[in-house]
């Protein structure tokens, strides 16, 4: 892992900028050390440098927790496939036709979970080597199909925090029955692009025993900001 760049901001904590290979990231962190890790990640391929990414990472970070997030394969400013390229055309195609587009979902989402998973578990690899980080280990962010993965195939991460208000392919929703970690689930009641009964379904299938669910009236970048100080409660009592 190699630090790039490095800025102390107004609130005390400290914003770094690395390269891992080919994965870049950012890593937040407060001034007091050591700190558990979260993983932050944003909704199916948007970048690290998302506005409202980077307002909640720096605000779990100076409620002690190193936070970090990456533009994994295909995200962010990383070159895409052909096939992602096609299959995002066919979406934007089909919105404005106001034609179904689960299944273009389906061949665009399914794909950057298979090859965003292994780099976020590379980086975690490789954070939990620094000094003044710990886990054990959160998961916190919008892209809830790969929170999903994560859930299930690393054993380090103890609690994750997931909004409803991405698509979750198939191949995650069956995947969910296997989470077991404590869950705080965010959905937005009135969310324009995810269909209400799905998310409470998805909710339904988690199988851990510890999961809530908080649903607030508004679309989709509606969620209350109060609910970011709620998640950093539900940190709290799992992290640390």
């Amino acid at each position: 892992m190699h630090f790039t760049s490095e800025q102390r901001l107004d609130d005390g904590v400290l914003e770094r900028e690395f390269t891992l290979g080919e994965i870049p990231g950012t890593l937040w962190a407060p001034g007091s050390a050591p700190a558990p890790l979260v993983l932050m990640a944003h909704n199916n391929g948007l970048p690290k440098a998302d506005p409202r990414l980077v307002a909640r990472a720096r605000y779990t970070a100076a409620r002690g927790y190193a936070v970090a997030t990456i533009d994994a394969a295909g995200c962010g400013d990383r070159p895409r496939s052909a096939a992602d390229e096609q299959a995002r055309a066919d979406l934007r195609r089909a919105m404005q036709a106001g034609e179904p587009v689960d299944e273009i979902f389906e061949s665009l989402i399914g794909p950057l979970v298979d090859n965003a998973a292994p780099e976020w578990r590379t980086t975690l690899d490789a954070l939990l080597e620094l000094p003044g980080i710990r886990g054990p280990v959160g998961y916190s962010g919008g892209w809830t199909a790969l929170g999903i993965r994560l859930a299930v195939t690393e054993p380090r991460i103890a609690a994750a925090g997931f909004f409803a208000g991405g698509y979750v392919p198939r191949a995650q929703r069956e995947e969910a029955r296997r989470v077991t970690i404590p869950l705080l689930f965010l959905l937005q009641w009135d969310d324009e692009g995810n269909p209400r009964r799905r998310a409470l379904d998805l909710f339904d299938a988690f199988g851990s025993e510890e999961k809530t669910l908080h649903a607030n009236p508004g679309g989709h970048t509606g969620t209350p900001w109060f609910e970011l100080e709620d998640g950093c409660r539900f940190l709290d009592r799992h992290l640390k």
